[in-house]
């Protein structure tokens, strides 16, 4: 859990988000990513964020962003067990996925990384000074760097896709 805190930590530093869940089908325009990262989503999801995207948060930031946990998540006591990456054309879409059989297999335990992600946010500087850190999420805070576009997946069957408005 302290790997994962300054995973979440360092991500926060280097950058100085409920809706109703739905089937996957009918997907507006084609995903890329869909087969390559992740299988077909069984469930999305649209997040109305309490917040807007800060007006320098671009490309950049959002692939710093992601490099940072990703240095943290590598440099820990313990293999990882999922992996990070932010894809699209502007990095505007941010993929996790597992990497250990029997994790990130239900709604539940994706729900349970969102939430542990939305504590571990709440205590850097960057969350406190841009949001209500007791009303905002992780999602929020996806929102603040401009990701438009959340999937979490266990890297087998299971994939839950959320879209952030």
């Amino acid at each position: 859990m302290r790997r994962f805190c300054r995973a979440v930590v360092l991500g926060g530093a280097l950058v100085l988000g409920g809706g109703a869940i739905l089937p996957a089908a009918g997907q507006e325009e084609e995903d890329r990513h869909e087969g390559y990262y992740y299988p077909a989503p069984q469930t999305t999801e649209t997040y109305t964020a309490r917040v807007v995207t800060l007006s320098e948060s671009n490309r950049e930031r959002r692939i710093g962003f992601v490099t940072g946990l990703t240095q943290q998540l590598l440099g820990g006591d313990y293999a990882p067990s999922y992996a990070i990456f932010a894809k699209g054309e502007e990095a505007e879409k941010l993929i996790i996925v597992g990497l250990a059989d029997g994790e990130l297999n239900t709604l539940y335990r994706i729900r349970a990384l969102l939430a542990n992600l939305t504590a571990v946010s709440r205590v850097t500087p960057f969350f406190r000074d841009n949001t209500l850190p007791e009303h905002a999420t992780f999602l929020d805070l996806l929102k603040l760097l401009g990701f438009e576009q959340l999937t979490v997946t266990d890297g087998v069957d299971l994939s839950h896709q959320i879209v952030i408005k």
